[in-house]
């Protein structure tokens, strides 16, 4: 009995496609806003403003909300145009793979996460990431097959129906 419920509770993940990556909620996004925000407006350090920026980028891309997913790539990718030490852009490339993610493009979360691996080959976090992606890849693929069979086998029984009707 025991693996009959394992196997119905893997394939409810499958079809539910549950992921490992966290999500963030409103008031953590807002709570880093205003962070930004005063970091800017009482004059700290650089580092400061980049740590705050960073933690806001982090739970943008983390939303559920599509347009502040959106932000979030949008303030990653400006802030990679500036040349950053290797383990920075690591951080932020990471967080862009999480982005493309979240908005469904596959092929370029895993081109990023790669390059996240490139500079640090053991990082648990990209490998995992990594994984998810290919998974969804895999899971879509499965998925999209289904529906093209399924298609088929529609298509061709309603042609053997119509002939059978005409003889």
């Amino acid at each position: 009995m025991g693996s009959m419920g394992n196997f119905f509770d893997s394939i409810g993940s499958f079809f539910s496609g549950g992921d490992k990556i966290p999500w963030c909620e409103r008031d953590v996004i807002a709570g880093c806003e205003k962070e930004v925000k005063e970091s800017t407006t009482n004059g700290d350090s650089e580092d400061k403003k980049k740590e705050s920026i960073m933690r806001l980028s982090w739970a943008l891309v983390h939303s559920r909300q599509a347009e502040d997913i959106q932000r979030g790539i949008d303030m990653l990718e400006a802030s990679l145009a500036t040349s950053s030490p290797p383990l920075e852009d690591r951080e932020k490339l990471y967080l862009l793979a999480v982005g493309y993610f979240r908005t469904g493009d596959y092929s370029k979360s895993r081109h990023l996460v790669e390059r996240c691996i490139q500079i640090q080959p053991d990082w648990r976090q990209a490998l995992v990431l990594k994984k998810t992606i290919e998974d969804k890849i895999a899971k879509d693929g499965v998925i999209g097959i289904g529906i093209t069979a399924t298609a088929v086998g529609l298509i061709a029984g309603g042609i053997a129906a119509a002939l059978a009707r005409k003889k």
